[in-house]
């Protein structure tokens, strides 16, 4: 049986969390939950009401993120781009939607659609301690918690 160290599942479990602020954007309840689930070695999102969404998975084999429905139907998957130094999301046909790059000018992880325009940005904040989601307008549409008592990140929409 082969066992993660807790390095790497520190950084599985930072990447599916900037995955799902990405995706986080066209959900449309009020808050969600993203916890990981041991047994199945996944992150599984949760609406407001406590139902299922959808869940996660790191593919050793591509060496990707895969992001599923709550039906197991593969929507679309992240890959690192050690070329450009970005972050590809693809739809399950393989076509780039969009692309996350961390800009060093001003602190913060950009997010561009397939054209390379910036359609939003994610960014932390120390005072609150959370992670703040914006448009591309600089307006603050969400924001992501750790919860210490359930230990899972929740995301709150503005």
């Amino acid at each position: 049986m082969k066992y993660v160290t807790s390095q790497k599942l520190n950084q599985m479990k930072t990447v599916l969390l900037i995955l799902f602020l990405s995706c986080s954007i066209v959900m449309h309840a009020q808050s969600y939950t993203q916890k990981w689930n041991d047994l199945y070695q996944r992150t599984e999102f949760y609406d407001s009401y406590g139902r299922m969404l959808g869940y996660a998975k790191y593919n050793e084999l591509y060496k990707r993120i895969e992001y599923y429905d709550s039906y197991g139907n593969l929507q679309k998957t992240e890959s690192k781009n050690n070329l450009y130094n970005r972050t590809e999301t693809k739809d399950k046909y393989g076509n780039v939607e969009s692309t996350r790059s961390y800009s060093q000018l001003y602190d913060r992880e950009d997010i561009k659609d397939d054209y390379g325009r910036v359609i939003g940005c994610k960014k932390w904040n120390d005072l609150y301690k959370r992670y703040e989601i914006y448009n591309s307008n600089g307006t603050m549409v969400g924001y992501y918690k750790w919860n210490d008592l359930y230990q899972r990140w929740e995301y709150y929409e503005m």
